[in-house]
C-alpha cells in the first residue's frame, strides 16, 4: 500500500527499531528521520505533540539525556522553554514519533503504531521475542 508515513526514530532505541519493523511489515516505506542528526523543527515538533495529544512534557526523555543537569523538572518553564532544550539536546525527545494520514503518536510501546498502519502483511515478533501480531496480521492480545 502507498501510505506516506514519517518515522522520527533512534537506531539505537530498541523501541524505534520494533516500530519501524512493524511499520514494514504492514508494507509500507517509510521515511526516516534520524532525529538525533535531523531534530524537526520546533514549530514542527510543536504541531506534531499537538496532533498526538500530549503535552510537552509527555514527550520529555529523562533517562541517558541532560534532563536532571538542565533542571527541566522544574514547574516554572514553560513549553517554549522545554521546546528550546530538545532543539540544543535532540536526545530529550522520546522516540519514535510517527505521522501518518491517520494521525500522529509517540509510538511506546512500538504496537501502538498499528493503528496509524494498513493491516499487518503477517506475523511480528518484537526484538525482545514477544509476538505482538499473528500469521493472519491481526494484533495479539498482551497477557
Amino acid at each position: 500500500m502507498n501510505m506516506d508515513v514519517i518515522i522520527y526514530h533512534n537506531p539505537g532505541c530498541e523501541t524505534s527499531r520494533n516500530t519501524l519493523a512493524l511499520i514494514r511489515n504492514a508494507g509500507v516505506e517509510p521515511h526516516v528521520v534520524e532525529y538525533l542528526k535531523s531534530p524537526p523543527s520546533k514549530t514542527l515538533l510543536r504541531q506534531m505533540i499537538h496532533r498526538a495529544d500530549l503535552d510537552v512534557r509527555d514527550i520529555l526523555r529523562v533517562k541517558g539525556t541532560p534532563y536532571h543537569e538542565l533542571k527541566l523538572d522544574d514547574r516554572s518553564l514553560d513549553d517554549d522553554a522545554l521546546l528550546d532544550a530538545i532543539m540544543l539536546h535532540p536526545i530529550l525527545m522520546n522516540r519514535p514519533f510517527v505521522v501518518t494520514p491517520k494521525g500522529v503518536r509517540l509510538c511506546r510501546p512500538s504496537e501502538l503504531v498499528i493503528d496509524l498502519l494498513p493491516p499487518q502483511k503477517g506475523e511480528f515478533f518484537k526484538e525482545d521475542g514477544e509476538r505482538v501480531v499473528d500469521e493472519h496480521g491481526r494484533p495479539v492480545a498482551s497477557a
